[in-house]
């Protein structure tokens, strides 16, 4: 097997290999995909992290034969960005990417050696799943640019933004909403949500292409335009600057026992 490993802070994955194609996903720094193909400038990956597909730029992975560092690990970068050295040059790193070696040692990555500046680690698998813990680490992305296959708080879409968030809760959600709502267990009734549930939203064709955070029975936290908090009802979404009701619910699901 052949992998590609990020060695930039972050990579877009795209739909097909060309610079103008649309941008599906991301990879952060250190995370790896099983490569699927290759033409000059791009490979098609297979992510580890979440089984997406697509191309990323030659020139931002790295080849390797073996896994690079500890991709298993339950440790992410805590703070909106954390200092990363790439070569001895200094880079910024986003918040939630997998910190894959400990902080001040030498991962070595092909041509390439990353050594993590850490001031701010997040241990996942010891996170305490609450009310309050969510909605802080939700709150922390408050303001991102809403970017299609955003994955960073560089620009984030709304299954980006679940997915990130509960990566910091040692949950791991696929990638895209519609995927996401086959995860976690049906919640009957809005009025029985708990911080920590998951709201998705249909088109009039009836498929999902939306989700967000629920913070309580009435406010969710989503991605459009920007991450921001908005009114919910058994409807829908409605704007709280505007008033205008934007997202139509189809049904709530939850992940976490205790939230």
């Amino acid at each position: 097997m052949l992998y590609a490993v990020c060695t930039v802070p972050v990579s877009p994955l795209r739909a097909t290999d060309s610079h103008r194609s649309e941008m599906v996903s991301q990879l952060l720094l250190g995370e790896c995909g099983l490569v699927m193909e290759e033409s000059k400038d791009f490979i098609r990956v297979k992510t580890l992290y979440d089984d997406y597909e697509g191309w990323c730029q030659r020139s931002q992975v790295e080849l390797l034969a073996d896994l690079p560092g500890d991709q298993q690990s339950k440790v992410l970068v805590g703070d909106f960005t954390d200092r990363v050295l790439i070569n001895g040059g200094e880079a910024h790193v986003p918040m939630g990417a997998a910190v894959i070696a400990p902080a001040g040692e030498e991962l070595q990555l092909g041509n390439y050696k990353i050594r993590y500046q850490l001031a701010s680690p997040w241990h996942s698998g010891a996170a305490q799943v609450s009310a309050d813990t969510i909605t802080a680490r939700a709150m922390r992305y408050l303001n991102t640019p809403y970017l299609w296959g955003g994955r960073s708080v560089f620009g984030i879409d709304c299954s980006g933004l679940t997915q990130s968030v509960f990566r910091f809760f040692n949950y791991k959600l696929l990638r895209d909403a519609y995927l996401q709502a086959t995860q976690g267990e049906p919640i009957g009734f809005l009025q029985e949500a708990k911080c920590g549930d998951l709201a998705f939203f249909d088109n009039d064709e009836g498929r999902i292409t939306h989700v967000g955070i629920m913070l309580d029975t009435q406010q969710v936290i989503h991605a459009s335009g920007k991450v921001r908090i908005d009114k919910i009802d058994n409807a829908g979404i409605i704007q709280t600057e505007t008033g205008m009701r934007t997202h139509k619910l189809r049904m709530v699901r939850r992940y976490f026992e205790k939230n």
